[in-house]
């Protein structure tokens, strides 16, 4: 079920925003609902290494030269890992300290995309919201594939809703473990600018409605741990909070 978020109120709503709705008459108080993840995504995108400073820590951690990026190349997540907020991130019994946040803007496509220019390409967006990419450092820096070190369950918190308007320059991202601040940046301080990633992707792949881009993160990560709550603000969306636990 979906609603419309107007202040601390939220109005129900049958159907789908991504095609038609309408309201149901029934009005609950926000602190009062169970938030979902806001959208399940056809296919869930995610960009790596689209900010200067975390493009060097990345490669001091893979004992790699740094180079920042000449094109705009994307992978994938898997939807199994999807979680809303306030779920927690299970930590597996196996896994080392080294699991890390990333605080990252969401783009949800609304409608169907193929072949944008630059210019054309936020024409396609429905609206953002906030990812956690939970990563496990050892098995990325080990394993031939991210398929546990980014897509083990859990490790993709979502939300906590979409905001369809939004100043992209004004944004900045806040990410805080236990209450206190360890990254801020400007959100859209980007190697390659959400319209740029859209445009050379919609040369090869057609977007669909409901398709999400994760736009990758700045800043260098800390450890999170059992018991600890990450929270990631980006201004002008929110604030997507989880908490840790290891796997019992």
């Amino acid at each position: 079920m979906y609603g419309l978020l107007e202040g601390e109120i939220v109005q129900e709503m049958l159907g789908s925003p991504l095609e038609t709705y309408e309201p149901t008459g029934r009005v609950w108080r926000l602190s009062s609902v169970k938030i979902e993840v806001p959208i399940v995504p056809r296919t869930f995108y995610a960009v790596g290494l689209n900010y200067v400073s975390h493009v060097k820590s990345s490669a001091a951690f893979m004992r790699r030269q740094s180079e920042t990026p000449d094109k705009p190349d994307v992978g994938y997540r898997a939807v199994n890992a999807l979680i809303a907020h306030d779920e927690p991130i299970i930590v597996p019994k196996d896994a080392s300290e080294e699991i890390q946040y990333e605080g990252e803007l969401v783009v949800v496509i609304g409608k169907k995309a193929k072949r944008l220019s630059e210019g054309e390409a936020l024409s396609c967006v429905f609206g953002y919201t906030i990812g956690n990419d939970v990563s496990e450092r050892s098995w990325q820096a080990t394993d031939r594939t991210l398929w546990r070190s980014k897509n083990t369950d859990t490790f993709k918190p979502m939300g906590p809703w979409i905001e369809t308007e939004v100043d992209l320059n004004g944004m900045q991202t806040i990410v805080r473990l236990n209450g206190t601040a360890m990254v801020r940046f400007k959100t859209n301080d980007m190697v390659f600018s959400i319209a740029r990633y859209i445009s050379a992707m919609s040369q090869y792949l057609t977007l669909h409605p409901g398709d999400v881009i994760w736009m990758g993160t700045d800043g260098i990560p800390a450890n999170i741990k059992h018991g600890d709550t990450v929270e990631i603000e980006i201004t002008g969306i929110g604030t997507l909070r989880n908490p840790v636990a290891l796997e019992k």
